[in-house]
Parts: structure tokens; C-alpha cells; sequence
């Protein structure tokens, strides 16, 4: 058998270049995520750079640690605080005594060169004691680089796990059209006596062998790929300037050749089950319109699947409208229903095809052929649904999350300008002129609240520390659903729906957010909205939060411009009108999440050129005898090539039509969680990125069906 499988890849390479490609291109691909991700899991040590001449450092606690329940017994779990301890003055002098004391770039460390074990008695439980690479923890860089892991973690997870998705989808596309096409030569092969097995143990050996070869040069690839991977995340902000690919890990290499070769298998399975199927003189008698081709298991997979992904979508509105806005569920909820159009694409790609106007005689037999041919046509739409659904949902449910949050904020304040800085000079107040006599003004800071619930779990809620609740309450436009925000003060605290316990009047036990226990009773609730702070407390929960914010309202009759010439003068930092303060912290996309969206598009992008390439490429060089009679009814090649490229635009539009519908599912449902949260609706649709992704694909599409198409007297 595998004598006779290597002679059929030698006669019909063509039909197989295109399968080898995408499973090579899938295989380099999760080699080169693993990679990434195997790097980032065991990062290389460094040495300290703060404290590298101090054998031991002192660090205040930077940590929330307390005790949750997990199954019949308690494990401590902690979580970074927002506001570090530094190391008090008197701690410093009891260290002075024991050697010289370094300090350095702040109060929250200090180097001391002494015993650590004289250390550790005088420290006690006032602060952390740290020896050999712990004390990198008291470097600067160390919290940016952890956070900058986390951030390449996902990136990488995924694309790795678009790519698996997209290579399982188009391989199993791609083998399975290439297998349609030899149904004659399967019909010829069972007349001259071969049984169904044999015929499927053919193509399963023809797939093993392109597995097995296609899975190396993709490890190869990998092996290529990875450290200009490395590169480009280094210089695209998003990884720390000391990342690269490790040369000790080999298991994304075992992984990602064995996946190769399994989705190889399996995305031929299916197809050598129907071909086994096919009766020595069927091939024979079957005529050029495509019948049969939807299978009673596949539609049944594909009616389950479309269930089940609008489902999830009418659960997740009901249950937790806010999981929504979450990255790895608008990225993860749309496969389900790619999938399942996919699977239904025979189904619905000759009603779509035949919905679509063509005008004229070329047209009409564009249209007639695209619909007769439809596992030709369900080829060439697969891949399009998939980029183009890709690019709506994720690029337009991102933007529209963000535009949303935008927005919220903008609503949630009756202010006109807002001063931002990192340190405001909040002890002044500008000059008492015209502008500034009857101003409002609002300091708040940037801190954080965190809470035991039910007593599992430990979660943190970004929050703001308010410093005057009266004009806190007067220029606050906050969604509140019960309580009264005028009853903040220095023993309470405004929550949000989301928390567990959000019961007016009613007292909880929180830790502040630098690690102090307070029990504050809830004066006021307010709905979710986009998820932004998730608490308020007055100025005396957070001393040592410094004012990054002010929200001012001008008096009657003031000039806004004159007040923000005083602001600036007084307070420093910068003042903008509330539109533009919006619009600057909530800006579209940031360069991290620009490059996580390219890098996954452009996977999916690069397999639809490979599918659409492939497939027309065997579709288009197999049909030459009824290329061969449109020129001996009279038309000319100029003609035929219309009707070839017609055809591949066709196929191209019907893909787009179908993952734009499943664009328009996933954005309704986000309009619709938006409005559960009380935000505001803002629909953002993509039309430069699906635009661009489209016209990719058409030319990829004319391009292929042009450089096939034969020559034909």
C-alpha cells in the first residue's frame, strides 16, 4: 500500500501541494508559539541590578496574603498590592546597626550588608528579607517584566490556538475537496476490483506520508521562526527587552509534529469513509452538479454546533452579560459558529450564490456553475467565512469594547475638564479668581479593594479614592441603582453589582489597598457597566495614593479655557476637555493589542490564501474538458477567463456574505451585553480591516484562478 501511495502523490503532487503547505505552515507555526510559550514560562534568571552589592535586601510587604478554604482544609493565596509598604525610618536604624545600610531608588527597599540571619531577627514580621536571585524582586523592572510575560503568554496561547483551529479547518477543507476530485479514478479503482477499505487505507497512507513530511519542514520552519518571533515581540513593546527563545526545550517540537501528522489523519478520515462508499460504476455515471455532498452526520454536526454556539451566547447575556467584553471570549465564542457554517457551507452556499445579482449572459453562467458546483464552492467560501469572520468579530468586538468604555467614562462624570498626572499637586488650590471662585473640583486617586468571597477566593477590584465626597457626589454621573452616593465617607464604600455582597447598609470586611483590614458599610451600588472601577472610597482608605486625577466643573459664566490655564498653573500634570481626556485614556487599540490582533489575523489570513490557492488550483486545472467546449461553442479565451475569474470572485463573495452574517451574530450580542450593563451601545464595525482581509482574499483568488486555468483551443 504504501508503494501504491507514493506513486499516486508522484502522479497528482498538484492535488497535494496545498495540504502539504498547510500542515507544514500549522505545524511551524505551534512549534514557534511553543517555543514562545516554554520561554516564557521558565524565563532566565538575572542577577539583581538595584541591590547587587548587598547580600541581603529589605523590602517592605508588597503582598495581600490570607487564608481561603479549599476543600476540607485553608491555603493561603495572595495577590500584589497597589500601594507597597516602604521600609520605615526606625526598621532603617536597627538595620544601621547591624552594617551598612544602601539606599536606592526609593523607600520601599533597602540593601543591608550583614548576616542574613541578624537581619531576619531584627525584621520580624515588619517587612521581607530577601537573599540571592529573590532580591531582584526589589528591582524596578521586575513587576513590568512578570506583567510583560502574562502579556506574551496570551498573545501566544492565542495564535497558537488560532492556528491549531484555522490548520484543523483548512487541511480537513483542502483533503477533502482533493478527494471529491479523484471520485472517477476511486470508481475506476473499485471496478478493477479494489474494496472500500483498500481504497480508504489508500488515502489514509497518502495522508500519513504527507504528514510525516510536511510535520519536519514545519519543525524546521519552527525552529526558524521562533527567535525572529522573539524579535518582533521585543520590539514591539510587548515582551521585556531580555526575551528570547530558549535552546534546552524540545517539547513544542514533539507537540507540534505530532499534531501535524494527527490532523493530517484526521482531516482525511472522513473523506477516505465516503470514498470507500462509492460503488465501482457511481463515479462513472455522476454528472458535473454536485449531489450528495452534505452527509447526514455532518449536517447533524453542524445543527449542533449552531445550537450550541447561540446557546452560549443567549447563557452568557442572561448569566454574565460582562464576560462578554472579555478578550478570550470574543476571541474563542465565534469559532463555535464558524464551525458550524462551515460545516453547513453545502447547505447554504448555492442559495447565497444564487441570491447574489450578476448581470448578463457571462453572468448568469457564473452564477448557475458557482451554484451547481458546490463542493467547489463550499472550498473556496470555507477559508473567506473564516477570515472574515475573524476580522468583524475580533477586531470589531475590540474596538467596540473600547469605544464603549470611552463613552461610559464620558457619561459617568458632569465635568468639564479633568487634570491628569502621576503626581498633582492637590495641597494648592488655584488662585481665587474669575475662573477658578466658583469652580468644582473632584481629586481622586488610582487604588484598589480587595475581598473574600465566600470565603474561596480572594478577588481585587480596581477602585478610586475620592478626597472630597461632596464634590465627588455632585460631579458624579454614576449608574446607581440603590443607595445614595452623598452617604460616602471615611467608614464606607461604593460597589458595583459585581461584587458578591452589594446590599446597601450592609457592612463587609475588605483589605485596603495597602493591605489593611477595614469593614466599611456599602452606601451605594452602581450597575457594572464596561467593567471600569469596580469601587469608591473616600481619601482615608488610601493615604499613600497619590492624586492622579481631578474632575472640574467651571461656575456659571467662568471660561473654561482661562480655568484651565489656572489648573495647569496650579496643579501641574495635563488638562483636557472631558472629550479628549476620554479619548486619550480609552484610545482604540494599544500597540500590544495591535500586534496580538495582526499576528492572529494574519495566521488566518495566510491560510486562506494557501486554501484558495490550493483549491482553485485543482479545481480549475481539472476541468478542462468543460473549459475545452465553451471554446468550441464560440467563446473566447478572454471569455472563459472571465467566467473562470467570475466563478472565483463568486465563491470569494459567498464566503464573505456568510462570515459577515456571523459578524453581525457576534456584534449583536455584544450590543446587546452592553446594554444588560447599562453602557452605552457602541457598535464599532471594521470596514478598513474586513475590507482589507477581503480584498486579499480576491486577489488570491483571481490570481489562483487565472495561473490555473488551461489553455484550450
Amino acid at each position: 500500500m504504501l508503494t501504491v501511495a507514493c506513486a499516486a502523490l508522484r502522479a497528482r503532487w498538484a492535488t497535494f501541494v496545498a495540504g502539504f503547505v498547510a500542515v507544514a505552515l500549522g505545524v511551524g507555526l505551534i512549534a514557534t508559539m511553543g517555543l514562545g510559550l516554554a520561554s516564557s514560562f521558565e524565563p532566565p534568571k538575572h542577577p539583581p541590578e538595584r541591590f547587587a552589592s548587598s547580600p541581603v535586601v529589605v523590602m517592605g510587604q508588597d503582598r495581600l496574603t490570607v487564608e481561603v478554604r479549599r476543600g476540607p482544609g485553608t491555603e493561603e493565596v495572595s495577590k500584589p498590592l497597589v500601594h507597597p509598604h516602604p521600609v520605615d525610618t526606625e526598621l532603617v536604624r536597627e538595620l544601621a546597626a547591624l552594617g551598612p545600610v544602601t539606599r536606592d531608588g526609593g523607600p520601599d527597599a533597602v540593601g543591608v550588608d550583614a548576616p542574613a540571619d541578624k537581619v531576619e531577627e531584627v525584621v520580624g514580621h515588619r517587612a521581607q528579607v530577601l537573599t540571592g536571585d529573590e532580591r531582584r524582586r526589589a528591582d524596578p523592572g521586575t513587576e513590568r517584566d512578570a506583567q510583560a510575560l502574562v502579556s506574551v503568554n496570551s498573545l501566544l496561547g492565542t495564535a497558537g490556538g488560532v492556528s491549531a483551529f484555522v490548520s484543523v479547518f483548512v487541511v480537513a477543507s483542502t483533503f477533502a475537496f482533493a478527494v471529491a476530485l479523484r471520485r472517477r479514478e476511486f470508481g475506476l479503482l473499485r471496478t478493477a476490483g479494489a474494496t472500500p477499505g483498500q481504497i480508504r487505507r489508500l488515502l489514509l497512507t497518502e495522508s500519513l506520508v504527507v504528514g510525516v513530511l510536511a510535520s519536519a519542514a514545519g519543525c524546521a520552519l519552527g525552529a526558524w521562526g521562533a527567535p525572529r518571533l522573539a524579535r518582533t515581540l521585543v520590539e514591539g513593546q510587548v515582551a521585556p527587552e531580555w526575551f528570547a527563545i530558549r535552546d534546552d526545550v524540545n517539547w513544542p517540537f514533539h507537540m507540534a509534529f505530532w499534531t501535524g501528522v494527527l490532523v493530517t489523519l484526521t482531516g482525511v478520515w472522513a473523506a477516505s469513509r465516503r470514498a470507500g462508499r462509492i460503488g465501482p460504476a457511481e463515479a462513472l455515471r455522476e454528472a458535473d452538479v454536485d449531489t450528495g455532498v452534505l452527509s447526514r452526520g455532518r449536517l447533524l454536526a453542524g445543527i449542533v454546533l449552531a445550537v450550541a454556539g447561540a446557546a452560549l451566547l443567549a447563557w452568557g447575556l442572561a448569566t454574565d452579560p460582562a464576560d462578554l467584553l472579555k478578550r478570550k471570549t470574543y476571541l474563542t465564542r465565534p469559532m463555535i459558529l464558524i464551525t458550524a457554517v462551515a460545516l453547513l457551507a453545502p447547505l447554504l452556499v448555492r442559495r447565497t450564490a444564487r441570491l447574489l445579482p450578476l448581470p448578463g449572459a457571462v453572468g448568469m453562467l457564473v452564477r448557475e456553475n458557482t451554484a451547481a458546483s458546490v463542493r467547489r464552492t463550499a472550498a473556496v467560501a470555507a477559508p473567506v467565512l473564516v477570515t472574515v469572520a475573524l476580522a468583524g468579530s475580533m477586531t470589531g468586538t475590540a474596538e467596540s469594547v473600547t469605544a464603549a468604555r470611552a463613552a461610559d467614562a464620558r457619561e459617568r462624570t458632569a465635568a468639564q475638564l479633568v487634570v491628569t498626572g502621576e503626581r498633582l499637586r492637590v495641597t494648592e488650590r488655584p488662585a481665587a479668581t474669575a475662573a477658578t471662585r466658583t469652580a468644582t473640583l473632584s481629586p481622586s486617586a488610582s487604588t484598589a479593594v480587595y475581598v473574600r468571597e465566600e470565603g474561596t477566593a480572594l478577588v481585587g477590584f480596581e477602585a478610586r479614592a475620592v478626597t472630597d465626597p461632596a464634590a465627588f457626589a455632585q460631579l458624579a454621573l454614576l449608574p446607581v441603582t440603590a443607595g445614595d452616593l452623598r452617604d460616602l465617607d471615611d467608614r464606607s464604600i461604593v460597589v458595583t453589582e459585581e461584587w458578591m455582597q452589594h446590599e446597601v447598609g450592609r457592612t463587609i470586611d475588605v483589605w485596603l489597598g495597602d493591605g489593611r483590614p477595614a469593614r466599611l458599610r456599602i452606601a451605594a451600588v452602581l450597575a457594572v457597566g464596561t467593567g471600569g472601577d469596580g469601587a469608591f472610597v473616600t481619601a482615608a482608605n488610601a493615604p499613600t495614593a497619590p492624586v492622579d486625577r481631578i474632575d472640574v466643573r467651571a461656575g456659571s459664566g467662568a471660561s473654561p479655557a482661562a480655568l484651565a490655564a489656572e489648573l495647569r498653573h496650579s496643579f501641574g500634570g495635563t488638562v483636557r476637555e472631558v472629550d479628549e481626556w476620554a479619548a486619550a485614556t480609552h484610545p482604540r487599540t494599544s500597540p500590544q493589542t495591535r500586534l496580538g490582533m495582526l499576528v492572529v489575523l494574519g495566521i488566518a489570513l495566510v491560510y486562506t490564501a494557501i486554501a484558495l490557492a490550493g483549491t482553485l488550483l485543482m479545481a480549475t486545472s481539472a476541468r478542462a474538458g468543460e473549459l475545452a467546449s465553451l471554446r468550441l461553442a464560440g467563446a473566447p479565451r478572454a471569455q472563459v477567463l472571465r467566467v473562470v475569474t467570475g466563478e472565483a470572485l463568486l465563491s470569494v463573495a459567498v464566503g464573505t456574505v456568510l462570515g459577515a452574517a456571523i459578524t453581525a451574530v457576534n456584534l449583536a450580542g455584544l450590543g446587546t451585553a452592553l446594554a444588560a450593563l447599562s453602557a452605552p451601545v457602541t457598535v464599532v464595525v471594521p470596514w478598513g480591516t474586513a475590507g482589507a482581509a477581503l480584498g486579499a482574499c480576491a486577489a488570491v483568488a483571481v490570481l489562483a484562478a487565472l495561473v490555473s486555468c488551461p489553455r484550450t483551443r
